[in-house]
């Protein structure tokens, strides 16, 4: 039996994200992988049972790094307002710094080829508790889940993705998202949340 090599298994994981953000899921093949990743077909299979198990592991991993960056700093007992600032800067810095990451989690969001099953309980407890926690206190109104998460989260991963693809409205100048902009649409969001 082959060894597994972790340098290898890394290397694998990244070129199959890049090859799915750049050409999408029908773009990744095992052989496709194993030439980008300079291994042999087989190589792949030490450490993933097919192309599924290694989507549904590669978001599987990138979401709890998503969770963990997050959460750096992040105190679910906090001011609504403080703890979302906290949460936008975390999740801003990882998909900056991470722009394959965030794509790659964004085409996967809404796919069949993942399960959702295996979200980080430490992140949605957390997330959970500060939610109600500032429902409580009258801090934001009441809404369904997916409201919330559109009205305090979408606003910055459009922006995000403004500013990393250098890109903006049709004859604007490319979008940069810096503090300023930061502060000024966290205010419209906590706003719009706001009983």
């Amino acid at each position: 039996m082959r060894t597994r090599d972790t340098n290898k298994e890394a290397l694998i994981r990244e070129k199959a994200i890049e090859i799915i953000v750049k050409h999408g899921f029908d773009g990744l093949s095992m052989h496709k992988l194993a030439k980008s990743a300079g291994v042999s077909v087989a190589t792949i299979y030490i450490y993933f049972k097919d192309r599924e198990d290694l989507i549904q592991q590669l978001y599987t991993e990138e979401t709890r790094k998503m969770a963990d960056a997050t959460l750096r700093n992040f105190d679910p007992e906090a001011r609504f307002d403080e703890g979302l600032k906290v949460q936008w800067l975390n999740r801003m810095n990882y998909c900056l710094e991470n722009p394959y990451s965030m794509t790659f989690m964004e085409q996967l969001k809404h796919s069949p080829l993942v399960s959702r099953a295996t979200m980080d309980t430490r992140f949605l407890n957390a997330m959970s508790r500060f939610v109600h926690k500032a429902i409580e206190q009258k801090e934001i109104v009441s809404l369904p889940v997916e409201i919330y998460w559109s009205i305090a989260f979408a606003p910055l991963y459009q922006l995000v993705k403004f500013h990393i693809s250098k890109t903006s409205m049709p004859g604007r100048p490319p979008f940069v998202f810096d503090e300023a902009k930061i502060n000024q649409t966290l205010e419209l969001v906590i706003k719009a949340l706001k009983p």
